[in-house]
């Protein structure tokens, strides 16, 4: 899809919106006809040339009335034009985001996290003004075309030789403007390195004091400020530049009709009401050219835009933008959208998308009947989850997934959570344990291999390991610079006990006791108000708030205290009921509770038992259990 059809498909989004806003733009600019009419009888008048029936104050009554009206024409252009612009921005950000959620988490954005905010803000915003641009550029159309007429009707010549320069003026200032894309793409990518500079440091406090790097910190975030500077006052002269010629052409035009109206009226064959019409229709006959200058940037500028946009679906189908979707604004009307799919929302481990186990967030969209159906159960516009039945056994075969850029990763592994069972996935680092979890999560795009939950095949791993089925803990949490209780519950009501058990369990309560607000304490950016063991099971307590049947946990102890930790796999495994647990860990406290213990090395199981039966078989995990060095623990 090209830029052409992505504006088409914009305007065909909510097309009674967007001819409102074109009929009523188009009235507006048509209504300074009557005022130049009035006005020119209004000179005739005086000059003699012409008797108004009602005097010089019926003529200033009328132009006062043609003034009250166009405001108020205005006020309703502008009411259309804000509800037009808002759905489409809204449109683009929401289907975006829906994509994005949908997207393996380890590869949800291409780019980096302010890269991607200026996207969903910059690039957003000026699809917008492209749009909202083109009702002025046709909505003058029609003034044109009826000034034209009148003006020709009284001196065709004078017309002629006023408004041809006036044309290649802006014509030729117009071509200026494919310049303007050069400088507008290295403005946004400027600009995308500062908020992405902003989000790493915010992001690495407690990493830059330690290392003492704040200077040079400061002085590349200088250094970055500095070249969007440049870049800023580059795209922001030329812009103003093309501005003034299609402004300036308007003093040029006067200065045009000044001068040939003096020799036209020497003959007698030109009035001075002639003269102010000519006048007065001239700013908005330039206007015309002036919109269309205007148009043409902001439709550059949404190429770019259009490109960086495309660049953010990775390689999925432009049409994803422009998609109908409920947007939360009016009656939803299910028979006109397309098929969006459903995404749930976890915490973020390294760069994956959000995955802590919190309530799934859907948001598809079916054409047919029987996919209407299927929108119901899955709770698409609504905060909801794909049910399924409780859990009897989860198979995993032959599941493999390569980092591209590596080779490393998984490779046919084999495994079988029976319900109510603790699994435990350990492995020397490197070995795949991580990257076992969240290819079974779909949170990385499986190469092969299958998924089956009591015997049903897992189509969309991604949709499906949400709760009730399946809750997460990354292995790196990500908190929300919000309250301690909100970071918990994400949205849920917590009203009915849960939030102490979960606290409870989480091993959290006394740390929630010690705070000077409790649940109330603002975290900070990512938690940085939490030490790392709090982090970690404020992230536990958030996941075990959520009555889910596969509790998966990625290196959860790896910040705790070994009573901590001993406490935490304790409650855990008496509390759970018939929860199914999933575990990454090397730790003893978690190893010892395990009724499978699963040895990965190089990505395939190098062997799995009991702690019993792997001590006397794998040198692997004699090593782990031992604490040995890795030579020692070969021999």
């Amino acid at each position: 899809m090209n830029t052409r059809h992505f504006f088409w498909r914009l305007l065909l989004y909510r097309p009674v919106f967007y001819f409102s806003n074109l009929f009523a733009w188009m009235v507006i600019h048509m209504a300074p006809l009557l005022p130049g009419l009035i006005t020119k009888a209004f000179f005739d008048h005086l000059e003699g040339t012409y008797d108004f029936p009602y005097g010089i104050w019926g003529i200033a009554a009328l132009l006062v009335g043609a003034a009250l009206a166009r405001i108020a024409l205005i006020a309703g252009g502008f009411w259309t034009d804000a509800n037009f612009r808002f759905r489409i921005s809204t449109l683009l950000r929401r289907n975006m985001l829906a994509h994005v959620l949908k997207e393996p988490g380890a590869k949800a954005i291409p780019c980096s996290p302010g890269e991607a905010i200026s996207n969903f803000r910059d690039d957003v915003d000026h699809t917008e003004e492209a749009m909202s641009w083109s009702v002025d550029m046709f909505g003058l159309i029609g003034f044109v075309i009826v000034s034209s007429y009148i003006l020709i009707s009284i001196d065709a010549q004078m017309t002629f030789f006023v408004f041809v320069p006036l044309i290649l003026v802006v014509t030729a200032a117009q071509i200026a403007t494919t310049r303007v894309q050069k400088y507008r793409a290295a403005s946004r990518a400027a600009t995308a390195k500062v908020t992405s500079s902003i989000s790493e440091m915010f992001s690495n406090v407690q990493a830059i004091q330690v290392a003492g790097a704040e200077t040079r910190i400061v002085r590349r975030f200088e250094r970055l400020s500095d070249e969007r500077r440049q870049s800023m006052v580059k795209d922001k002269l030329i812009t103003e530049a093309l501005s003034s010629v299609f402004t300036n052409s308007v003093n040029l035009g006067t200065g045009l009709i000044l001068v040939l109206a003096g020799y036209k009226m020497r003959s007698g064959s030109f009035t001075v009401g002639d003269l102010s019409l000519f006048i007065y229709y001239l700013t908005f006959v330039t206007q015309l050219i002036s919109n269309v200058g205007n148009f043409m940037t902001y439709y550059k500028q949404m190429a770019i835009s259009f490109g960086r946009l495309k660049d953010m679906l990775q390689g999925a189908s432009a049409r994803i933008l422009t998609a109908p979707a409920f947007i939360g604004l009016g009656k939803r009307r299910a028979a006109a959208a397309e098929t969006a799919g459903a995404g749930g929302v976890r915490e973020q481990g390294d760069g994956g998308r959000s995955a802590s186990g919190e309530a799934a967030v859907g948001d598809a969209m079916r054409t047919t009947a029987k996919a209407r159906r299927e929108e119901d159960r899955l709770g698409a516009d609504v905060a909801g989850t794909v049910q399924a039945d409780p859990l009897q056994v989860l198979e995993v075969r032959g599941l493999t997934y390569r980092y591209p850029e590596t080779g490393r990763g998984i490779q046919g592994i084999d495994l079988r959570l029976e319900r109510g069972s603790f699994t435990v996935i350990t492995g020397m680092i490197g070995s795949g344990k991580t990257t076992l979890l969240r290819a079974l999560l779909g949170l990385l795009p499986a190469e092969g291999g299958e998924i089956a939950w009591n015997g049903r095949r897992v189509e969309t791993p991604a949709d499906f390991f949400v709760p009730p089925q399946s809750a997460y803990t990354a292995q790196i949490p990500r908190l929300y610079s919000d309250k301690l209780r909100n970071n918990i519950l994400l949205g849920l009501p917590g009203t009915d006990g849960s939030l102490e058990q979960a606290l409870h369990a989480a091993v959290m309560e006394d740390d929630v006791a010690q705070l000077q607000h409790g649940l109330d304490t603002m975290v900070g950016p990512r938690g940085v108000k939490l030490s790392g063991g709090q982090v970690q099971r404020t992230a536990a307590a958030r996941m075990l708030v959520r009555d889910a049947q596969l509790y998966v946990f990625d290196d959860l102890s790896s910040a705790l205290d070994v009573e901590t930790e001993r406490k935490l796999w304790e409650r855990l495994f008496r509390d759970r009921g018939e929860a199914t647990c999933l575990v990454v860990s090397h730790r003893k406290a978690a190893l010892s509770h395990a009724d499978h213990i699963i040895v990965l090395k190089d990505g395939t199981i190098e062997a799995e038992g009991t702690a019993e039966q792997l001590l006397a078989v794998s040198p692997s995990f004699r090593q782990l259990w031992h604490g040995e060095e890795s030579h020692a623990g070969a021999k």
